[in-house]
């Protein structure tokens, strides 16, 4: 049997389903101690006290059967009615309610009115509506007769006591339990966040704490923190130095060829050119999104200063959507080496570029379009990765590239906890690229 259609209706937060733990078994108990006393220990107890006082009205009655007149019955009572504590009175037939009447709450008064009605031949009616005085009323053969008594008689004393106590230990000790609970789950909640920051670039401090087993897991963030770290350091180090070694022999290179003629030296010459830019390219890739630390942007304002300084510099650039309230945690130079590298790509490929950014409560999305001929769906995985050359999907008259212009702005919104996405845009016709970061 599946329970799949349970998920839509659980909690989804730890501490909505530690809390639904807890509540429901206690819940359950309550209810089924409560059933259980109702049933088998209430009902049985009123039904016992109810049939005594049924048979103590029965013996009354058979001892004022032979009483001719009312005030002859009364008079053979009397004796009887001062040890049983009861008072009786004979009523006009208008004066006898035509339906019993209890509180609503009185549980045990339904037993009660049963019991009469099914065990005392004659009841009439029976009257529980006062808290300490029960009336019954039977018809007799001079007339109709109130019989009234003390009401604790019939039922227990405060039948709702050890309900109302056991709810209210009941909610005590539950609302100790999530206290304590919330306390155990303080370190899990910690370590998510920990866990969450260093997804999107941030390292807040974080110290291992709570019970052993999330101690060890949280010395295993930490651990695989530090080896991250290390090897994005390494990874830096590395591509930065064999980049700045290479540059003194492009040099020496440069230096060669200028004492050659033009013509001899010309496509030597862009070959230079081109391994200059692949080391450029490198130096860029290796910095990713380590130049800063987070910050509060706008994210509005930095993709207007983009798009402001790619018109500046000839770009047929315009900015579309920018719909943003408020500030995120960016890097404001990563981010914008990210944007810039989605422009020059659509305006590389095509003739013009639009950019739109939208910020959610949720997440920040900042979409670049261009017009140009876009990248095949089942080749916009292979695009992302380094040194990648998807020319056939792109116009080949601009050239070949690098390589590494998409998997730098993947590189830079994976840093940020985010993603980089492509698509086919739906006003410009070209490659839609889109940077959604969860905030």
């Amino acid at each position: 049997m599946s329970f799949r259609w349970l998920k839509q209706y659980m909690p989804r937060s730890l501490y909505g389903r530690a809390a639904l733990i807890l509540v429901l078994p206690v819940i359950v108990l309550q209810l089924v101690v409560s059933v259980a006393f109702i049933q088998r220990n209430l009902e049985d107890v009123t039904k016992q006290m109810t049939l005594t006082i049924v048979r103590e009205i029965e013996m009354i009655g058979d001892q004022a059967e032979r009483a001719g007149t009312q005030n002859e019955m009364l008079g053979a009572m009397r004796p009887f009615l001062a040890a049983l504590q009861m008072q009786v009175r004979f009523l006009n037939d208008d004066a006898v309610p035509n339906h019993d009447t209890r509180r609503w709450y009185d549980y045990t008064g339904r037993i009660v009115t049963q019991t009469f009605h099914n065990r005392l031949e004659g009841t009439l009616a029976v009257a529980l509506s006062d808290s300490r005085l029960a009336q019954v009323y039977i018809d007799s053969d001079l007339g109709p007769v109130e019989v009234s008594f003390d009401r604790r008689r019939l039922s227990p004393a405060a039948p709702h006591q050890l309900i109302v106590t056991m709810v209210f230990f009941g909610v005590l000790m539950t609302t100790i339990s999530f206290l304590y609970m919330r306390n155990q789950l303080r370190p899990i909640t910690r370590l998510s966040k920990a866990a969450q920051a260093f997804g999107r670039g941030r390292n807040v401090p974080y110290w291992p704490s709570g019970a052993i087993e999330v101690r060890a897991a949280g010395s295993a963030f930490l651990d695989m923190r530090a080896r991250i770290e290390r090897q994005i350091e390494q990874r830096t180090l590395m591509l930065s130095g064999v980049s700045h070694d290479l540059r003194t022999p492009l040099t020496r290179l440069k230096l060669g060829l200028s004492m050659l003629d033009e013509e001899d030296a010309e496509l030597l010459l862009k070959d230079v050119d081109e391994m200059q830019q692949l080391l450029d390219a490198f130096l860029e890739f290796s910095r990713g999104a380590s130049e800063a630390e987070p910050e509060r942007v706008d994210p509005g304002d930095l993709i207007r200063k983009i798009v402001e300084d790619a018109k500046r510099a000839g770009r047929d650039v315009m900015l579309g959507e920018c719909d943003v309230e408020g500030e995120i945690q960016l890097r404001p130079l990563a981010m914008r080496r990210a944007v810039e590298n989605l422009i020059g790509n659509a305006v590389r490929y095509g003739t013009r570029a639009q950019v739109s950014v939208v910020m959610t409560q949720k997440s920040l999305r900042v979409r670049v379009e261009d017009d140009g001929p876009g990248i095949p769906a089942d080749l916009r995985g292979e695009a992302i990765k380094p040194f990648s050359r998807l020319d056939p999907a792109r116009n080949q008259n601009m050239g070949s590239g690098v390589g590494l212009g998409l998997a730098i702005v993947a590189d830079i919104a994976r840093a940020h906890g985010g993603t980089l996405r492509l698509g086919e845009s739906e006003e410009l016709g070209g490659l839609c690229a889109d940077i959604v970061i969860g905030r």
